[in-house]
């Protein structure tokens, strides 16, 4: 089939449109990490890779209490280290180590081990977490987003909007890692809580300029059971970029 110039425009202005382009993620992967961190600079490659996949939302989270080793982590949130022990107490193992991957705010793996989180990712994905579609438009100087079905949670959910900087390479001068140059892929830089959740079809609309962060370049949406204290299953995501 034979498209006319005005057809094609309209399929290539369409194709070019951020919020055509998204993509539904299946799994969330959390990676906790430092550049304080000998053994961390594998798990950051390997968080490279999981961001390639489409169906991944994969998100570097970097953590502060390395910071006494000799080299202050350049893009550490404390708010990361108290979202890994949070995490780390509802489950069985109370363990907290960089680096350390946490897939659908569920499962818990060594970051760098490759083939135990290819299984946690396979685990999430055949338990179908991510069930609720999340969709993100702009509109003028603000994001809309829509969660369009209702779902049956308990005590609902967290609303999440993170700023993103989809590339951010680091050149470590001491520490453990000094002398490397390190490349991070979506490194959150900050959270702002969109609102409490009860499970019904809305659309919520958030001012740009309550995400700003330098260099960011993207916005993480997530929507997650529990609260900020006691984090629980990750049952939406999506990554919209802003360029």
């Amino acid at each position: 089939m034979m498209l006319n110039r005005s057809a094609l425009a309209l399929v290539l202005a369409l194709a070019a449109s951020p919020a055509m382009a998204q993509t539904q993620p299946k799994v969330v992967v959390e990676l906790f990490t430092s550049q304080g961190c000998a053994s961390c600079p594998p798990a950051d490659a390997l968080l490279n890779d999981l961001a390639k996949d489409p169906q991944v939302l994969a998100l570097t989270l970097s953590v502060d209490y390395w910071d006494y080793v000799g080299w202050k982590d350049t893009l550490a949130l404390h708010g990361h280290s108290l979202r890994q022990k949070a995490y780390a107490e509802q489950r069985p193992d109370k363990k907290i180590y960089t680096p350390q991957m946490v897939i659908d705010g569920q499962i818990a793996a060594k970051g760098s081990d490759r083939a135990a989180v290819q299984r946690a990712v396979m685990t999430a994905r055949a338990s179908g977490g991510l069930s609720l579609p999340v969709e993100v438009k702009r509109d003028g100087d603000a994001l809309e987003i829509t969660l369009p079905q209702p779902l049956s949670i308990e005590d609902g959910a967290e609303l999440w909007a993170c700023p993103v900087s989809r590339t951010q390479s680091v050149s470590i001068g001491r520490g453990e890692n000094g002398g490397r140059n390190v490349t991070y892929s979506n490194v959150v830089r900050g959270w702002t809580r969109v609102a409490r959740w009860q499970g019904d079809a809305r659309t919520f609309r958030v001012p740009l300029k309550d995400l700003h962060r330098e260099g960011m370049d993207a916005v993480a949406v997530m929507v997650q059971t529990g609260t900020p204290a006691a984090p629980g299953q990750i049952v939406g995501a999506t990554l919209f970029p802003l360029d």
